[in-house]
């Protein structure tokens, strides 16, 4: 009987198999056999890589499997969405002190808090966006200059802790004062002489108490 030339072949392979296997129980990792000293997969007589009884196809490697690994998706890149245009726009509201204010007095009273919600609140509430509220106190000149400086200012606080209240950014809302520096009428007083001339000059220069709020603000812009 002849001797096939195929058996050393076939037995080195059987031979291999064996080996393979005996190391398949020792050195298993993620479902593969792993060979010494380096923990390399063990190959099969067919060229694969040599499985244990415990592996499954989610422990599927591309070396050993590349049919059975997952491609992870490539998520490209979402090209940035510009943003929509904006203008900037100032909003100048100006009350006189008279409707927020007793005379010479900076306590807004309950009429002017009406008056800073109908007319000031309700015009920020149009705007999403408010970049800078700012809010200018003026006074006449009847009295001291430097008394008149400091109510104005204390006026101008008001409102502010008004509108911070309301929910206004305090960061966002500065005061002045301007005192009597800025008017918007001139009254002659040269003939004031009692009570009677006194409160008509007052009546004359009630322009001039005032307070400025300047709302300035970032708009979509028309395109």
């Amino acid at each position: 009987m002849k001797t096939s030339h195929y058996a050393p072949i076939l037995f080195a392979m059987a031979s291999l198999t064996l080996v393979n296997a005996a190391f398949a129980d020792e050195y298993t990792k993620e479902g593969y056999a792993l060979g010494t000293p380096d923990d390399s997969i063990v190959m099969n007589g067919f060229n694969g890589c040599w499985k244990t009884g415990a592996w499954t196809s989610d422990m599927a490697i591309a070396a050993c499997d590349p049919s059975l690994v997952k491609v992870a998706a490539v998520e490209k890149p979402m090209a940035p969405v510009a943003p929509p245009p904006m203008k900037a726009e100032t909003v100048v509201i100006t009350l006189e002190s008279d409707t927020l204010f007793e005379f010479d007095k900076s306590v807004i009273s309950a009429q002017g808090k009406q008056h800073l919600d109908g007319q000031v609140i309700a015009k920020m509430n149009e705007y999403p966006q408010i970049e800078m509220v700012r809010i200018t106190g003026h006074a006449d000149r009847i009295g001291d200059e430097a008394y008149n400086q400091k109510l104005s200012l204390r006026r101008a606080n008001a409102v502010k802790d008004y509108l911070v209240e309301q929910g206004i950014v305090s960061s966002r809302t500065e005061t002045v004062g301007r005192g009597e520096s800025d008017p918007t009428v001139a009254c002659s007083d040269t003939t004031v002489k009692n009570s009677s001339e006194k409160m008509s000059l007052i009546e004359c220069l009630k322009p001039n108490r005032r307070v400025a709020v300047e709302i300035k603000t970032l708009t979509l812009a028309q395109e």
